[in-house]
């Protein structure tokens, strides 16, 4: 997999969704001290990370996903994961801003979004 996680984050920088879409061994986590506790892990003997970042003006909701750097596609990810987010978050009338998403629809359609832009493969040196 190249895509790691997608984190939503508040217009407070409270953290309201979080998906992770790989499951690291134990032994190669590494911890970071980023406000969002981002996990970076080891894969053949070095850190792959690539944070790409959406900023949704009217709501202030960050979007992030930490992916392998060589992943095709990233901007139009983040630009589905807000779709997706205006779509069956804001849309939902038992959804409230700066609460955590608790939609299934949301977290359905964010791994279909995943797993095709995980399909699109990636790019550049050693692809």
């Amino acid at each position: 997999m190249a895509i790691f996680s997608v984190y939503v984050v508040s217009k407070a920088g409270g953290l309201i969704h979080r998906l992770d879409s790989y499951a690291p061994r134990a032994e190669a986590e590494k911890t970071s001290s980023h406000p969002l506790d981002l996990l970076l892990k080891l894969h053949d003997e070095r850190v792959l990370a690539a944070f790409g970042q959406h900023d949704s003006i009217r709501v202030g909701i960050k979007f992030a996903v930490l992916a392998n750097p060589r992943q095709a596609g990233i901007d139009s990810l983040l630009q589905k994961i807000y779709e997706i987010y205006s779509d069956f978050a804001l849309k939902n009338p038992f959804y409230s801003l700066e609460m955590p998403i608790r939609c299934e629809l949301f977290d359905q359609n964010l791994e279909l979004a995943l797993e095709v832009a995980e399909k699109a493969g990636t790019f550049g040196p050693g692809s």
